[in-house]
Parts: structure tokens; sequence; C-alpha cells
């Protein structure tokens, strides 16, 4: 196997487990505090651990950190986090107004639009061995998001579901920002880029905050809330810096994104597992069809 290939799946990998877990844990906030509330603290929490990251490369490790010194890359920077906080704004928004079963497989296509336009427009080599092996894990994501219900109303139809607009538009932003994000940090200090734009998210999800008026505070017969606001941050964290390494290093957009895109995998497996939630027949064969799926990304040469 190549060496860019193996960066690409070890960074999507650590993007669907950053992602997937960060998820597993705001299942037990979102219902206590709310979706931006923890949206929110997550994010601060989130700043601060990669802000730590930074300064132990820094002393440590004696990483020699060059800030950006032209307006446009600062501009960039601002542009990708606000577009990340829009994504997460439209997602929540869409999915408190419908219901998340119907709404969630739509979203979950956003990895295979990035790894279609990748390919078309920005050229990245691909052969049909790899092209094939994107398709499945991209099927094997759709399977793992789908609920089967959906097929049994009479006149289906995605654009009728209540939610639909906010996550076909959080669906395009969140493809666009991977695709750009991909294309801006390849070979630059994907660190310091990471920080910056992590911190500008944060700061914009905490204007949306401050806009809609929402109360951060949280009382304390709630304390036990906190630690989960802490891991919810610590892995998003974790999430955006296997992403923007991969990204940095390789070319290989589309293997990241699908691989990262499909964070449902190891958040199903864990709310099975400790919260004793069920697992549907389709659900444990899109777990299957994704393994699979890696599986032959593996075999690649």
């Amino acid at each position: 196997m190549e060496n860019s290939l193996l960066i690409a799946i070890l960074a999507g990998l650590g993007g669907m487990l950053g992602w997937g877990l960060a998820d597993f844990f705001a299942k037990k906030t979102i219902d206590e505090i709310g979706d931006i509330a923890s949206l929110a603290w997550a994010h601060i929490f989130g700043t601060l651990a990669l802000f730590l990251v930074v300064a132990h490369n820094i002393i440590f490790f004696e990483r020699k950190i060059v800030m950006p010194s032209d307006t446009y890359t600062w501009i960039i920077l601002i542009f990708f986090g606000v577009l990340q906080a829009a994504v997460y704004f439209f997602l929540y928004r869409g999915f408190g107004k419908g219901q998340v079963s119907l709404l969630s497989p739509i979203f979950a296509s956003f990895a295979g639009i990035t790894a279609i336009m990748s390919i078309v427009f920005f050229g990245e080599a691909v052969n049909m061995f790899l092209i094939f092996a994107l398709i499945v894990i991209f099927c094997g994501n759709l399977l793992i998001n789908i609920d089967p219900q959906i097929f049994k109303t009479k006149r289906f139809a995605f654009t009728k579901i209540t939610g639909f607009k906010e996550i076909a538009l959080a669906t395009l932003l969140a493809a666009l920002w991977t695709l750009l994000w991909g294309k801006f940090v390849n070979s630059q200090d994907w660190l310091l880029y990471a920080l910056f734009m992590y911190g500008f998210m944060t700061l914009a999800i905490l204007m949306l905050v401050k806009l809609q008026k929402i109360n951060l505070s949280i009382s304390i017969s709630k304390s036990s809330i906190w630690k989960f606001l802490v891991f919810i941050g610590l892995f998003e964290v974790m999430a955006y810096l296997a992403v923007s390494f991969g990204y940095s290093a390789t070319s290989r957009i589309s293997v990241i994104a699908l691989l990262s895109g499909a964070f449902s995998l190891p958040l199903i497996i864990l709310a099975r597992i400790f919260l004793k939630e069920k697992v549907l027949p389709i659900q444990r064969m899109g777990s299957i069809v994704i393994i699979l799926g890696i599986m032959l990304l593996a075999l690649l040469k």
C-alpha cells in the first residue's frame, strides 16, 4: 500500500472515531441542556484542548510556529470557521424540526458528494478498485443511517420531509467545507490552521448563542453533564486534527471524507454496548458493508 493511501485511511478512521465518540457523548447532554448549548460548551472545551495541543508541541517538541502574515489567509480561516458553524446550525435546526431517522441519511451523503467533486472536478487520482471500495463505504454509510420505516410511507418524497431544506443546506455546506478545507491545508501548517479555524468556529457559535439569547448556565443538579461536554470537545478535536493532518499530507480527499463521514459506525456500536440501544438489521448490514469497504482499501497497492 502506498504511503499516501495509508495516511488517508488512518486519518479517515481518526475522524470517524472522533466524531462518532463526540456524537455518543452528545446523546447524554442534548436532552439535558439542549443542542446549541451542548455545541457551545463542547467547542469552548475543544478550543482550549486544541490550544494546549499546540502549546505542547511548541514547548516539548520545539515546533516552529509561523503565524499567517497576510490578510487573505486570515479571511480564509475565518470563512472556514464560520462555514462549519453554519453546518452545525442548519444541521441541528433541521433535526429539531423533523425526524432524525429520516434526515440522517440525507446528511450522511455529504461525504459522497465531496468524493465525487474531488474526483470529477479536481482530478483526484483514482483507479477502478479504489472507486469500488469508496462506493462500498458510501453505500454502507447510507444503510447505517436509513430508517426502513420510510419505505413503508406511501408517496414518500424527501422534499416533503419536515426539516429537509435545512438538512439539504447543511449537507451541501459540509461537502463544500470538507473539499475546500482539504485543498487549503494541503502542504500547510495543518495544526496551527486547525486551531485558528476551530477557534473562529467557536466564536461564530457563541455569537449565534448571543443572538438567539440561549442560556448557557448549567444548574448544580446537572453538574455531571460537564464531563460529557469535555469529552465531546476532546473527541471533536481528535477528529479535526486527524482529518486536517490527512488533508495536509495526502491529496486523497475522497478516502478521508468517506471514512470520516462514516462516524455513525462507532456511534451505533457504542450505543449498543453502553446504552443497550437496539441495532436494526439494516444498520448491522451497513456496519458490515463499511468494514468490508475498509478492508478493500487496505488491499489496495
